[in-house]
């Protein structure tokens, strides 16, 4: 049971649980958030969102289109309803540089708006995000005529000198949900059709989200099309339950037999529920009930039972699939019969921390053996755990993933800088909380 140790709450101090049992409300999807700002700045129209994400990275996003020239406002309700008020496809030059803060998404897709606007704006970012690689976006946007710069290795800042856009045929060499939605919001302010071709299909909330908002996008295999110059329209819209948010408190039901989970309005996308197959695949009892369609994006309720906790191999395009919920995948792995393998997984090192040595690090302070890989890790299974002090790493996924883990370790588990939780789920801890007995 998670328990604020000092008064800002920058530690947090966790007890282990008897059981999880308890309903969850879960803050909206972040992907769909961030993207549904962003169009909504560049379509004719107010959009209205329910439910609009309270994490930090989404606020970026509104900061930052609230100095391209978009009056946003949050609503007075218990709803997070937000309203941003669309300029059209032609933005306001920022009069100051756009911080992004620790959002990786707001400057990726952001930055394919911008290579279309004919004037000049900067991105940046805190000590976190300045690591972090932007190549992998500034080539396809360099290829379809935006000018820009950035610190060395391709870091942050980046200075973008956008105008005119030509289409382009993209291959990207990582599967990136968001180079592809950077390279798709360029193509709308492109001459011709674009082109993006994946190696391993991504989510897919870019394009459903553009159709939401009136765009004609296809997709064919593990190509999406969009031709440019198409305008937008101002929508009205419920942001689904972020099923990666979600994954933490399906991970702590699975940890204890009997434990029941109900957590409804939840984001069902086929890209993204690859999630509960691997889940069910290690023992956790689950059914979805109450499906519907909001804007394109299945939702409904997930109810799930904890019951004996398997092994698994993530790998492959399972390892693009569940890239954000590895990390609470693997650190509850030490306590199911047969551990976890994670291959293919290099792009963890590139997140909000290395995630594969962050993960190690605190799995061995709490007496566990981990095998460290250049793209993945192995933990074997049938272990058991203590509590211990450990590292967030400043890294919100790491935060929450570890606040899991010591539910079932003996004694208490602090974890250092646990407000990055913030960053994507200001609630995790109290949420948490309500659902936890000792």
């Amino acid at each position: 049971m998670p328990d604020d140790s000092t008064p800002d709450g920058s530690n947090v101090i966790v007890r282990s649980a008897r059981s999880v049992r308890g309903v969850v409300r879960i803050p909206g999807d972040k992907s769909i958030s961030h993207r549904y700002a962003m169009l909504a700045a560049i379509a004719e129209g107010t959009s209205r969102f329910q439910n609009f994400s309270a994490a930090r990275d989404c606020a970026s996003t509104l900061d930052c289109v609230g100095k391209l020239g978009c009056e946003w406002k949050r609503l007075e309700d218990e709803d997070g309803t937000i309203e941003v008020r669309g300029v059209g496809p032609r933005l306001k030059a920022p009069a100051e540089v756009l911080d992004c803060g620790n959002s990786g998404s707001t400057m990726r897709m952001l930055s394919g708006i911008l290579a279309g606007q004919p004037f000049t704006s900067e991105l940046c970012g805190d000590e976190s995000l300045s690591r972090r690689p932007m190549a992998r976006i500034m080539k396809p946007l360099s290829e379809m005529g935006a000018k820009i710069s950035s610190s060395e290795g391709g870091r942050p800042p980046l200075k973008i000198q956008g105008g005119p856009l030509k289409a382009i045929h993209y291959k990207p060499e990582v599967a990136s949900a968001q180079v592809k939605s950077c390279v798709l919001f360029a193509g709308l302010f492109a001459d011709g059709e674009t082109v993006v071709e994946e190696p391993i299909r991504t989510r897919d909330h870019g394009e459903i989200a553009l159709r939401a908002f009136g765009a004609e996008v296809e997709r064919t295999g593990n190509a999406s099309r969009i031709v440019g110059g198409q305008r937008l329209r101002a929508i009205e819209a419920h942001v689904p339950g972020d099923l990666s948010s979600a994954a933490f408190f399906l991970c702590a039901a699975a940890l204890f037999p009997g434990s029941q989970i109900t957590l409804p309005g939840i984001l069902m996308n086929p890209t993204r529920a690859r999630l509960l197959d691997i889940l069910v695949q290690m023992g956790l009892k689950v059914s979805v009930a109450h499906l519907e369609e909001h804007q394109g994006e299945l939702v409904g309720t997930i109810e799930a039972r904890g019951a004996a906790w398997k092994g698994a191999v993530i790998a492959g395009a399972d390892t693009a699939a569940l890239i954000d919920e590895i990390p609470v995948l693997a650190a509850v792995a030490p306590y199911s019969e047969g551990g976890l393998e994670v291959r293919d997984a290099k792009e963890l090192r590139v997140k909000e921390s290395d995630r594969i040595a962050a993960v190690a690090a605190n799995l061995r302070k709490m007496g566990a053996e981990v095998e460290e890989r250049p793209d993945g890790m192995r933990i074997p299974g049938g272990q058991h755990l203590h509590g211990a002090e450990l590292d967030s790493f400043g890294d919100h996924r790491i935060a929450m993933a570890f606040a899991v883990a010591a539910l079932r370790a003996e004694g208490e588990t602090t974890i250092l800088g646990a407000d990055a939780a913030g960053v994507s789920y200001p609630s995790f801890f109290e949420n948490l909380r309500s659902i936890t007995s000792e």
